[in-house]
């Protein structure tokens, strides 16, 4: 950034800037704090848990507002931004097409253009597939199955187009813990978590397939290409090592809950919310495990991920 701030060259390293404070931009925020680094998260509205819990800072920032943008950037002055933006309820982006895909293109495209020798981090996802293929690999050729996901592939355009540093980290479903008081749950996981324990039904397809990845792991890699010491690739993919349905997931998450399996009812897709999501939301990375930078980061399967999750839903919260 120069001396004027409008311009993201000459960026001094001072911390890490996190757009967006859902589940992932609060976790990596969370994981960033804990190893001592300068955070500071944005978003239009303040998280749910304040970020000066767990040692970041969080303002106020409307990323769709190019010149508040420019003001933020001057004032940091980051050496490295996680943008996890814009709209991601899959329904609301199929009824408006053209406003998620104008706020996801606008952020990404400020932001390179403002800090374009950053390490930037923008976090996609699976839904830039069709779903025709049981394993997405980086090679494999995009097809978005849905508003959101092209959204997001115009977003990463934007954003690869003026950000040589710049990484599209696609992710799969990504899932961790949220209190049952949060109102409307973030992931799958913890939906079908507060349900079960509460003695509720859960409806979940036989026939829409994901390969689930744990917030931790997510966050874990992402701070590791944030600060890698080498040149990335342009698209990376996470997902889970487990290849399974939701229904499946559900019934997972029923035992290490302990919760009667037969709370959960398998139903075909086109008869749940998840009819827009593409047949296989399943993500493999023929790159991720080579790159020095996450070569020895492991990524659990959903078996362990439920042992790990379930006594913060069965008692008290994590700190």
């Amino acid at each position: 950034m120069t001396g004027d701030g409008t311009t993201g060259r000459g960026t001094t390293g001072r911390g890490t800037l996190i757009v967006g404070s859902g589940l992932i931009g609060t976790g990596t925020a969370r994981r960033l704090a804990a190893a001592g680094e300068h955070v500071a998260l944005v978003s239009r509205r303040p998280p749910a848990v304040p970020a000066e819990a767990y040692g970041a800072r969080w303002r106020p920032l409307d990323a769709t507002d190019a010149e508040a943008c420019r003001r933020l950037l001057y004032d940091l002055r980051p050496g490295r931004i996680v943008l996890v933006h814009g709209p991601s309820d899959v329904t609301w982006c199929e009824d408006h097409p053209d406003e998620a895909r104008a706020a996801h293109v606008a952020v990404a495209d400020t932001f390179a253009a403002l800090a374009p020798d950053a390490r930037i981090v923008l976090v996609s996802t699976d839904n830039v597939f069709g779903g025709d293929s049981a394993r997405n690999t980086e090679s494999t050729a995009v097809s978005p199955a849905n508003a959101y996901g092209r959204a997001k592939l115009a977003a990463e355009e934007a954003l690869l187009a003026k950000a040589p540093r710049a990484v599209a980290l696609r992710v799969s479903l990504v899932y961790g813990h949220e209190p049952a008081d949060a109102g409307k749950w973030l992931n799958f996981f913890a939906a079908c978590a507060h349900r079960l324990l509460r003695g509720e039904r859960v409806e979940a397809p036989d026939d829409h397939w994901t390969t689930p990845v744990l917030l931790g792991d997510v966050a874990e890699v992402t701070a590791a290409l944030l600060h890698a010491g080498h040149p990335l690739p342009p698209v990376l993919h996470l997902g889970g090592p487990d290849r399974v349905t939701r229904a499946e997931w559900a019934g997972i998450i029923a035992r290490a809950l302990r919760a009667p399996a037969d709370l959960v009812t398998p139903l075909p897709r086109a008869r749940t919310r998840y009819a827009s999501r593409p047949v296989n939301a399943c993500l493999g990375s023929e790159v991720l495990a080579t790159l020095p930078a996450t070569e020895n980061i492991p990524v659990r399967g959903v078996r362990e991920g439920a042992r790990l999750l379930a006594p913060a839903f069965a008692g008290p919260p994590p700190v």
